[in-house]
């Protein structure tokens, strides 16, 4: 890839910071995007002992104002990149009528709204190289909806339908979108949403607990050979191909090994 700068979201932990730190160590020039200095400037501490120096940009990816002029600062300073990584993502598990319009609002704001606003940010300079690939890290929810996670699945499938615009709107331009979708991962969104670990239905306990790292690859994998989704487990990759042929089923199951009123 010509432009080996990348900018990735949501680097403060999990599969962002697993992604940033695996690209940073193949010598890619990192820009780490999070609403916490601290935690980001840990990251960079790790990616500068063994690639290019980070760097960090601490911000509310839903803020569309701040990510513009971060991306200002970015394109001046550093060039386009070659890759970004929608990795940012928030939401408790609740029922509809236990989600208040402003919670739905900052679910709302990741990941979908953090990927917009930064695929808006640099997609034009991105199309102006004829180069580069665009990963949004969503969730099995945009395809197979459980009980009690009505706000979360919204911004899931919000992002979902992101990616599947970007495919129409970017064919033959150079610049890719790609979707990767991955079943549980051992990160801090369990400790930050306590309980939400036990609300998983049946079918996505049966599915293999991924570390961010196995993640981090599977998407940097993508950056260097561009296809348009990226999932895994292989159980998760049949179940969604299931749903696609007969989604009654899938539907069903996932309805009555959910969480119950």
């Amino acid at each position: 890839m010509a432009q080996r700068l990348a900018v990735v979201t949501g680097a403060s932990s999990g599969i962002g910071a697993a992604t940033a730190e695996l690209l940073g160590a193949q010598g890619w020039r990192v820009v780490l995007v999070a609403r916490g200095r601290p935690a980001l400037e840990q990251v960079a501490d790790r990616i500068a002992a063994v690639g290019p120096e980070p760097v960090v940009a601490p911000l509310d990816g839903g803020d569309a104002d701040a990510v513009l002029a971060m991306a200002a600062r970015v394109l001046d300073r550093h060039g386009v990149p070659g890759a970004l990584v929608n990795a940012a993502g928030a939401g408790e598990w609740r029922w509809l009528e236990d989600t208040p319009p402003d919670d739905m609002e900052r679910m709302l704001a990741a990941p979908f709204r953090s990927a917009y606003h930064h695929t808006y940010a640099f997609l034009r300079p991105m199309l102006g190289q004829r180069s580069g690939v665009i990963v949004h890290v969503g969730s099995p929810a945009a395809y197979l909806p459980w009980p009690s996670s009505a706000a979360y699945t919204c911004s899931r499938w919000a992002l979902r339908g992101l990616h599947e615009a970007l495919r129409q709107d970017l064919h033959g331009t150079g610049v890719r979108s790609c979707h990767a979708v991955f079943a549980t991962v051992s990160s801090a969104y369990w400790d930050h949403n306590p309980g939400t670990y036990d609300l998983r239905p049946g079918l996505g306990r049966l599915l293999r607990t991924l570390p961010p790292t196995e993640a981090a690859d599977a998407i940097v994998r993508a950056i260097h050979r561009p296809r348009d989704e990226v999932v895994l487990p292989s159980l998760l990759r049949a179940a969604m191909a299931a749903h696609q042929v007969a989604p009654g089923p899938l539907r069903w199951l996932t309805r009555v090994t959910g969480r119950r009123r």
